[in-house]
C-alpha cells in the first residue's frame, strides 16, 4: 500500500539570513521520511534520505516545534485539507493547571497525565499576581466565591501546560473530576481531584470547560506575542536539572519529578523549552573537546522539547550542585545501575548521550545554568 502524506505549512528561522522561510512539509509515517519545499522558490528544498526515527505522527500539530535535519521548525498551519480532515479533531488543545495547593505534587500529577495516555507540548511554572488572576477567572466576576479563590490563586505558584490529543476537552475534565473533591471520591475516585483536593477551592487543578475558554486559557498562559506570566526561578541556592528530550518522550518526566522530590530536593521552576542548536551548543559549550559524546549531546538537546527545573535545596549554590549530582548518578546509565542504582540516570537512562537528566557538574555554574534557562532564554 502506498505511504499515507500528511502536509503542514512550517516556518524555520535561517540564522546566517537572520529570515524566516516558509515550506511545504511533508511526513510520510509509514517510512517516516520527510519532504520540503520552498514556497517562495517553488523548488524542492531537502527529502531525507534515511529514516527520521524520531519524528511521529503524534508531534505534528500546529504551534508544535519540531526537529528535522538539524533544523527547528515550527508548525503554523496545515498543508491541505486531507491532513486537516484527519488531524484537527485528534490534535485538539486544552488547558492544565496544578493550583497551589497541588505544586508540591507535580511529579505525581505529571505521572498520572502521561499514564492517561495525554501529550503535554507546553508548561511553566509561575506566580499570578491579583490582576491577572483576575483576568483568568473572568467568567467568575458575579460569583461569591470569586475573592477566596484569587486569595488561594495567588497564594503560591501554579503550573500551567497544554494539553494535546483527540477531545482533549472532555478527556482532560473527565480526568480531574468533580469541582468538588468530596464528591470526586464518590463519583470518579481515581481521579486527580479525588486524590489531591481538598475543597471546591482548593481542589488541586483546573481544566477547561470548552474549546473556546481552552483557545483563551492557553493564550493567556503562552502568549502568541506579549510577555508571559513571569517564571518563579528566584536563581540563588540552587542547581539546574534539565530532562532531556529522550526521556520526555519516554513518559517519565513525572517519575523523575517524583524521585527528586522524595530524595528532598525542591523544584523551584519548571518550564518547557525547545532549543535551537546554538542555544544547545552554547549550553553544553564546557564539555566541548573534552568529552567524544559532545557532538551526539548537542543533537539530544535540540532534538525535541526539554524541561528545565531548578532544584533548590539546603545550603549554598555548590553544595545543592554537589548533593544534586549524586542524586543524578554517572552519566552512563549502565556504570550507574552497577555503582549507584537508585540514581536518576541508573533508573530512567539509556546510553551515555541518552541518560534521562543533565546536571551541572561544576559546583559553582548552577546559578549560572539556571540563570541561562529561566533568565536568558525566557527573555
Amino acid at each position: 500500500m502506498d505511504d499515507e502524506r500528511f502536509s503542514f505549512i512550517v516556518e524555520w528561522y535561517e540564522e546566517m539570513a537572520a529570515r524566516v522561510r516558509q515550506f511545504q512539509f511533508f511526513y510520510f509515517p509509514n517510512s517516516k521520511s520527510v519532504e520540503m519545499f520552498d514556497i517562495k522558490n517553488r523548488k524542492l528544498f531537502l527529502r531525507t534520505s534515511v529514516k527520521d526515527t524520531t519524528l511521529c505522527l503524534t508531534d505534528l500539530y500546529i504551534g508544535n516545534s519540531v526537529n528535522v535535519c538539524q533544523r527547528l521548525l515550527t508548525i503554523v498551519d496545515y498543508g491541505d485539507d486531507f491532513t486537516r480532515r484527519r488531524l484537527s479533531s485528534k490534535k485538539e488543545k486544552t488547558l492544565g493547571l496544578i493550583k497551589p495547593d497541588a505544586v508540591e505534587k507535580l511529579g505525581q500529577v505529571l505521572d498520572k497525565i502521561t499514564q492517561k495516555g495525554f501529550l503535554i507540548s507546553r508548561l511553566r511554572m509561575c506566580r499570578l499576581d491579583r490582576d491577572q488572576a483576575l483576568d483568568f477567572y473572568r467568567e467568575h466576576l458575579s460569583k461569591p466565591f470569586l475573592n477566596a479563590l484569587l486569595d488561594y490563586v495567588t497564594s503560591g505558584p501554579v503550573v500551567a501546560f497544554e494539553i494535546v490529543g483527540e477531545n482533549a476537552v472532555d478527556t482532560w475534565r473527565e480526568a480531574i473530576g468533580p469541582t468538588d473533591p468530596s464528591e470526586a471520591r464518590k463519583q470518579a475516585p481515581t481521579s486527580i481531584r479525588a486524590q489531591y483536593g481538598t475543597d471546591k477551592t482548593c481542589n488541586a487543578v483546573h481544566g477547561s470547560d470548552s474549546p473556546s475558554s481552552a483557545a483563551r486559557e492557553i493564550e493567556f498562559f503562552f502568549p502568541s506575542s506579549g510577555a508571559m506570566p513571569p517564571n518563579t526561578a528566584k536563581v540563588g541556592n540552587c542547581t539546574c536539572c534539565i530532562i532531556k528530550p529522550s526521556a520526555l518522550r519516554a513518559g517519565v518526566a513525572g517519575k523523575i519529578i517524583n524521585a527528586i522530590t522524595e530524595a528532598g530536593f525542591c523544584v523551584g521552576a519548571a518550564q518547557m523549552l525547545s532549543l535551537e542548536k546554538a542555544n544547545a551548543e552554547e549550553f553544553l559549550e564546557v564539555y566541548k573537546g573534552v568529552v567524544h559524546e559532545y557532538p551526539a549531546m548537542v543533537a539530544e538537546l535540540f532534538s525535541g522539547p526539554c524541561l528545565a527545573l531548578e532544584i533548590v535545596g539546603g545550603g549554598g549554590n555548590a553544595q545543592v550542585a554537589s548533593t544534586f549530582r549524586e542524586l543524578c548518578g554517572p552519566a552512563d546509565p549502565e556504570i550507574a545501575r552497577h555503582l549507584r542504582p537508585r540514581t536518576l540516570r541508573a533508573l530512567f537512562g539509556t546510553d551515555k548521550v541518552q541518560n534521562a537528566v543533565h546536571c551541572t557538574d561544576l559546583p559553582d555554574d548552577g546559578q549560572l545554568e539556571v540563570e541561562y534557562f529561566f533568565r536568558i532564554l525566557d527573555r
